[in-house]
């Protein structure tokens, strides 16, 4: 079973930078994609990227492109997210997820890493 650990969040001023990154451990990572989603204060949880672990490829939502880029080192079984131009409408709980099979759920999760925002 695949264990995912988030690493990066904090406190930063707006216009400022974060880089966030999510090992997985317990057996190397041989899924389809790994996702960054996050929880905004009082909001439902929503989607920001994905990278599929193969590929590379990249996918982000709207409100965070240009701002946000998503790698991977396969070899550490890691995913990164970094992000700049950083607004306090991206102050949420960021959590890393595992899609173990194309067209699957997300069905490994992270335990979530704070990131706030301040104006």
């Amino acid at each position: 079973q695949v264990q995912l650990v988030e690493s990066g969040g904090g406190l930063v001023q707006a216009g400022g930078s974060l880089r966030l990154s999510c090992t997985a451990s317990g057996r190397t990572f041989s899924g389809y994609a790994m996702g960054w989603f996050r929880r905004p204060p009082g909001k439902e949880r929503e989607f920001v990227s994905t990278i599929t672990w193969n590929r590379g490829r990249t996918y982000y939502t709207d409100s965070v492109k240009g701002r946000f880029t998503i790698s991977r080192d396969n070899a550490k079984n890691t995913v990164y997210l970094q992000m700049s131009s950083l607004k306090p409408e991206d102050t949420a709980v960021y959590y890393c997820a595992a899609q173990v099979d194309y067209g699957g759920p997300y069905d490994v999760w992270g335990q979530g890493t704070q990131v706030t925002v301040s104006s």
